[in-house]
């Protein structure tokens, strides 16, 4: 008898036409200290989409594993072997993490339906969105917009049988957008109120905003990258350390000095921050260069470390208040702040942001059922999960893109 051939659409079909759906999410970000995976279970698609974490699971970076990624992620110090290698063995690691974070939520992993990689970026230069600059190469000979986010897909799909979505940023970008931020997306599925204005404050290593006016729908969505979150505090960190410590725990460091206000103030003339949205960044512009210099031009000034990494922290608390009041209040009055990511664990820095947002209520992502620390996690398993459902994953007015598209590539999970 002839096996019958299982065909990628059929796979694909099957998972769509689900009611309810078991999904994981990947995701390794800006501060490349390791994986973060969520499982969710996913009832519906779009707007009327419901989603409960069912567990979250963070798989923290070997410390030569850590070293190969930062050797990619810094401008010069790459090669085109190193970057096959780790493509590889992210996938790898990716996959394990998707079998462990199955097991921890006591799920059979023939049980899930689809898994949604970020990988981790190692270069993100996107264009300005919707202008011919972002489509090919700009003016006086500057180079194409792009970004790479490594991690195999193909290698997550063969362990694990399983269905994979990846690569989410690059259509967005091939639309001419940032292809950043897309959590806003899942942000507006999951937070928007008809009552409510919102502002979801993710600190990864870059602090990223998404803002949900009362009763707005999607095209009223605002979303953009702040600046620094914790990767200039992380890497001034280690520098300072000897790399004996990678970040500032709890924000104790910070809490024992003082902000040196020339630096800082020279450190908040970056174009960036006032910049206009849609705008994103990374380590292209944050990353170790960026604290080398900073911690130099702090040792000029005084022997504390502590005071270093207060200005540090600083940095990041400032230039997310000054994003408030130049690009968010203008929208509107805010009710509640709702933070995630590893800075919400940054005492010195949380007590900062509060001044910065009030009168709004600052409120912790927990309060809503969901992880702060495998928030992102979360929304990739969204994302793919609307990916197999043929729905748009992107906002057009968060990212610059000239319109919604369908984000990820779907690599078949081969089950017979």
């Amino acid at each position: 008898m002839k096996k019958k051939t299982i065909t990628v659409l059929d796979e694909i079909q099957r998972v769509s036409g689900k009611d309810v759906k078991l999904a994981i999410g990947l995701m390794s970000g800006t501060s490349l200290d390791g994986i973060d995976a969520s499982v969710v279970e996913i009832q519906g698609a779009g707007e009327r989409i419901k989603v409960r974490e069912l567990a979250g699971l963070f798989v923290p970076y070997e410390r030569k594993v850590r070293d190969r990624l930062l050797a990619l992620a810094e401008p010069g110090t790459a090669s085109v072997q190193l970057l096959s290698e780790a493509n590889f063995l992210l996938g790898e690691l990716f996959a394990r993490t998707s079998v462990d974070a199955a097991e921890k939520a006591g799920i059979r992993l023939s049980e899930i339906d689809v898994i949604g990689s970020h990988g981790q970026t190692v270069y993100h230069a996107p264009g300005k969105g919707r202008g011919e600059e972002s489509r090919g190469e700009g003016k006086h000979g500057s180079s194409l917009s792009s970004t790479l986010q490594i991690g195999e897909p193909c290698v997550i799909a063969e362990r694990t049988g399983i269905l994979t979505v990846a690569d989410f940023r690059t259509r967005d970008v091939a639309a001419g957008g940032q292809g950043a931020p897309l959590v806003p997306y899942v942000d507006y599925l999951l937070f928007r109120s008809p009552e409510i204005s919102r502002v979801l404050l993710n600190i990864g290593g870059i602090a990223n905003v998404t803002i949900l006016t009362a009763n707005g729908g999607l095209d009223d969505v605002v979303a953009f990258d702040t600046g620094p979150g914790n990767m200039v505090i992380d890497g001034v960190v280690s520098i300072l350390t000897d790399s004996k410590e990678t970040f500032d725990r709890d924000g104790r460091m910070a809490g024992k000095g003082k902000v040196i206000e020339e630096l800082l103030n020279d450190c908040l003339s970056e174009p960036f921050f006032k910049a206009d949205p849609p705008k994103s960044s990374g380590r292209e512009m944050f990353g170790l260069h960026y604290a080398g210099s900073f911690v130099e031009r702090a040792r000029k000034t005084v022997e504390d470390i502590n005071a270093a990494v207060r200005t540090a922290t600083a940095i990041t608390a400032v230039s997310i208040g000054r994003a408030f009041s130049d690009f968010i209040v203008p929208h509107g009055r805010i009710d509640e702040v709702i933070v995630s990511g590893g800075g919400s664990r940054n005492v010195t820095l949380m007590g900062m942001l509060e001044e910065s947002v009030s009168p709004a209520r600052l409120r912790r992502l927990e309060e809503f059922g969901f992880s702060g620390d495998s928030k992102e996690a979360l929304a990739f398993a969204v994302l793919a999960s609307e990916t197999v459902s043929g729905n748009a994953g992107n906002i057009p007015g968060a990212t610059g893109a000239a319109h919604g598209v369908i984000l990820g590539k779907i690599i078949p999970g081969g089950r017979r």
